[in-house]
């Protein structure tokens, strides 16, 4: 059977290879920036800033879901390029199962424990309210969220990232009707918001167990296995970068709130929030580039076609650099309009925001190569150098200036402890990217 993973790339068919997954990412960041905009101007902006307060919660969700798609990915597609089908067919199946069976697990433990979790997140009373019930109904649909992250990985894998993009296409589309309908003319509040986002997860969810089940032409379909611990835990130790990375996300995100809330009360965490939409569409970029181009270096790194794996890896960091200088001019140009979106100009959080994102945007210069170093050796199947990348860029040197810059420099030090991060977290990314050209011959 064809797979189409095995044939030539050059940098234009890497770009349309990897598009779909981009689109794809970026839609899923719609989902919480629609549902942000809607409850700010329906709901209102202590209701945007309460559902902030649970992401670390959905960034612990993140965390495991992708670990097991991103380190799974790169075991299936080496699979599938050293021509050991059937392998790569039981491992996927486990994989998914695996993946249900701990959205089923995050399900019971986080409504049984949801109070304690959203007050350990440093919630307020006046937020509590809000944030309770979002959290909930999203809880209740914690497996089709862990599913929806799995198959947007593995539709790449089996060569069929077309397919991911309509699926989360439809999914989006669905969140942003449903978003207006039930905030607006229904007046169901943020649970309006909490439903509209998990019936954009079940669409992709449930379309791909079916596709998965009845489809028996393509490279992967759902098929008997028995679970193997070693592969299980050579998914986890290759996805640990991604899981580091949603796991810093969530500590990070929690630091931010609190700091926030500590200078600028409610109104500091909505404006924080609002900045963090603008990261989520543009990290989307290039994780969604990043993600999409992992399956085929590590199906080239399988095979040994070294020529094109080298010709890959130079085309990646072409796209990386030029995106993160275009990404930075565009922010700067779209920050004003889009600011209004959410809440009116001149209101508190659009002074608060309009005065720290220049700061804060310098990021975006940065981060590209580090999320895509990180992908790179995941494909590679060194889980070790890309934990080390993103836990350092994403973790301890993010932490590192939370904690240092504010006390130096005030408030114009808490938005800069991002960029600061992301260029050491450069220089970090470069060091193993110019090691790993002799390991792995790209």
């Amino acid at each position: 059977m064809d797979n189409a993973l095995a044939r030539n790339f050059r940098t234009a068919s890497l770009l349309r290879f990897a598009l779909p997954n981009i689109v794809m990412m970026v839609f899923l960041s719609l989902y919480t920036i629609v549902d942000g905009m809607f409850i700010s101007r329906f709901v209102g902006t202590l209701a945007l800033s309460a559902i902030n307060m649970s992401y670390p919660l959905n960034s612990l969700e993140l965390a495991v879901g992708i670990m097991l798609a991103s380190g799974g990915s790169a075991i299936i597609a080496r699979e599938l390029g050293e021509g050991k089908e059937d392998a790569a067919r039981r491992d996927f199946s486990c994989i998914i199962a695996v993946s249900l069976l701990i959205g089923l697990l995050f399900l019971i433990l986080g409504n049984w424990f949801l109070d304690p979790i959203l007050r350990f997140l440093g919630t307020s009373e006046a937020q509590l309210p809000y944030c309770r019930s979002y959290s909930r109904i999203l809880l209740w649909f914690t497996p089709a969220y862990f599913l929806q992250t799995a198959f947007q990985t593995l539709f790449v894998t089996a060569g069929r990232p077309g397919l991911g993009l309509g699926l989360t296409v439809a999914g989006g589309m669905a969140n942003i009707v449903l978003d207006w309908l039930f905030m607006g003319p229904m007046d169901m509040g943020v649970e309006g918001a909490a439903a509209a986002t998990v019936i954009g997860y079940c669409i992709p969810a449930a379309a791909g167990v079916v596709f998965f089940f009845q489809n028996r032409r393509g490279s992967l379909y759902f098929t008997p296995f028995r679970p193997r611990g070693r592969m299980l835990l050579q998914t986890c130790g290759n996805g640990s970068s991604e899981m580091v990375t949603n796991i810093a996300n969530a500590v990070t995100t929690l630091l931010f709130n609190l700091i926030f809330l500590e200078f600028w009360g409610e109104d500091g965490v909505a404006a924080i929030t609002i900045v963090m939409y603008f990261q989520f569409v543009f990290t989307a970029v290039f994780f969604g580039f990043s993600m999409g181009v992992a399956p085929v270096v590590s199906y080239k790194y399988g095979a040994q076609d070294l020529p094109q794996l080298k010709k890959i890896v130079r085309s990646c960091l072409g796209f990386i650099l030029l995106c993160s200088v275009g990404m930075y001019v565009l922010s700067r140009l779209v920050i004003g309009p889009c600011l209004t979106l959410f809440t009116d100009a001149g209101s508190a959080v659009y002074t608060i925001t309009m005065e720290g994102f220049p700061l804060y945007a310098v990021s975006f210069l940065f981060m590209g190569v580090g999320i895509f170093a990180s992908n790179l050796f995941t494909a590679l199947s060194d889980g070790v150098v890309s934990a080390v990348i993103s836990f350092a860029r994403t973790f301890v040197f993010l932490v590192g200036m939370l904690l240092t810059l504010p006390r130096l420099w005030g408030e114009p030090g808490i938005w800069l402890a991002v960029p600061a991060a992301e260029l050491l977290g450069l220089a970090v990314s470069v060091f193993f990217l110019a090691w790993g050209r002799k390991k792995y011959q790209y």
